[in-house]
């Protein structure tokens, strides 16, 4: 008896290749365990290699599993998308762009881009989502986004990067901290203080900058703090926690009892690209990329 693959057999691979568990894929499907077991060996003898590596303590993809995963994770999140974009233009809109971006970016570029993106193209929506670094990588490969706003040095040969803002660095400061713009010369003045930084996991270039920033002065920062949000980051310093390195615009848009000094001297800047699929077919997109 031939069989042939259908959707639900890829819907049960992807459940269990997330899991890595098939009693917990399983009871996610809302179907027996023996059962899921018997599709996923179905699928495996269908398709002619094997997926899953078992044993009794743990189960893993295989080499192939891991390359299904990925490209069913694209199919799949574009197939929702397409079903999403069809229901907005039925409804009149020229679509969706799904937008993720670091904290930053919301004080520099993305508020003027939608402005103008709005003035031409009134009727496409915008979706907007704050995160990291490696989430926004994965997500626009996955076909989740459409467009990151990132501080990296390199991304996948199938995404395209573009430098769009280039920002100085500012020293963040409690409010009562005894240096002000006509004392500030160096930032080697602040080497005995603790610093609040951004972690490594909100960008590991953007981290290195900063550290390098105090190196070429002569000293190695005591970091006793690290965060992924400005906010937080902002409500150390305010507390008198330590001080902070920060990309210049990001002043904005807040309201702590803080005080910054841009740093002078330096040749580091703070670099904000975007990120996109070379193969997006979302002509919503396409549409704006002129704005950018």
């Amino acid at each position: 008896m031939s069989y042939q693959l259908e959707i639900r057999h890829f819907t049960y691979f992807l459940a269990v290749a997330e899991e890595l568990h098939f009693r917990k894929a399983a009871d996610r499907l809302f179907i027996s365990q023996p059962g899921l077991s018997r599709q996923i060996k179905q699928m495996e003898e269908i398709i002619g290699v094997a997926l899953f590596i078992r044993n009794k303590r743990k189960v893993s993809l295989t080499v192939a599993g891991q390359y299904l995963k990925k490209e069913l994770d694209y199919i799949f999140n574009h197939i929702d998308f397409t079903i999403k974009q069809t229901r907005l233009i039925d409804k009149g809109s020229d679509g969706e762009i799904r937008i993720g971006f670091l904290g930053s970016a919301m004080q520099t570029v993305i508020p003027e881009l939608l402005i103008r993106a709005n003035a031409t193209y009134p009727d496409i929506q915008f979706s907007l989502e704050e995160m990291s670094n490696h989430f926004q990588v994965d997500a626009i490969e996955k076909d989740q986004l459409d467009l990151g706003f990132v501080r990296l040095a390199r991304v996948p040969k199938d995404i395209e990067m573009k430098t769009v803002h280039t920002d100085t660095f500012s020293l963040a400061l409690p409010i009562h901290h005894k240096l002000d713009t006509k004392t500030f010369t160096s930032i080697k003045q602040v080497s005995d203080e603790h610093f609040i930084l951004f972690s490594s996991d909100y960008s590991s270039l953007y981290y290195d900058k900063i550290m390098s920033i105090c190196e070429d002065k002569g000293f190695t920062p005591k970091v006793s703090h690290k965060s992924v949000h400005a906010q937080t980051i902002f409500k150390l310093v305010e507390s008198g926690l330590g001080v902070a390195i920060v990309p210049t615009s990001l002043q904005q848009g807040f309201n702590f009892e803080v005080k910054f000094l841009e740093i002078p001297k330096i040749s580091q800047r703070a670099e904000l690209s975007i990120i996109w699929k070379k193969d997006n077919r979302n002509p919503a997109l396409k549409r704006i990329m002129k704005f950018l």
